[in-house]
């Protein structure tokens, strides 16, 4: 008697951790374009700021298992892993104004922001 072969049901989409508005996505397609070498630009969250925590980027040429790239036409994004529960459903643009070029997080799970808006506070996401 043979054992059953057991096929597994396909996985369905995930929705994308973040997502980028197309002026982000072209900054990111910027920034590695300019560094061949990287695998996308890597976006975290980490304790500091008058608010408690800040969100870093680093270009980077590594995905670790932990961590969730998602690509929008080309522009990769890498967030670290013990982000994402904080991130989920951020949208990221990319805002040019006469005194600042920045990333702008869109982030439904921030709760506060400083004044100075370096620093935001930020629970992670449920269900």
């Amino acid at each position: 008697m043979s054992e059953p072969v057991v096929t597994p049901a396909p996985r369905r989409p995930r929705p994308s951790v973040v997502t980028l508005t197309p002026a982000a996505a072209d900054r990111v397609r910027a920034l590695l374009a300019a560094n061949p070498d990287k695998v996308g630009l890597k976006i975290g969250v980490k304790n500091g700021g008058c608010a408690g925590q800040e969100y870093v980027f680093s270009l980077t040429d590594v995905v670790s298992s932990f961590d969730e790239a998602v690509d929008f036409d080309g522009a990769r994004v890498v967030i670290e892993g013990k982000a994402i529960l904080y991130l989920i459903g951020t949208e990221i643009d990319w805002e040019v104004t006469p005194l600042a070029s920045k990333f702008v997080f869109r982030n439904p799970n921030q709760t506060d922001a400083c004044g100075c808006g370096e620093s935001v506070t930020i629970t992670p996401a449920t269900g």
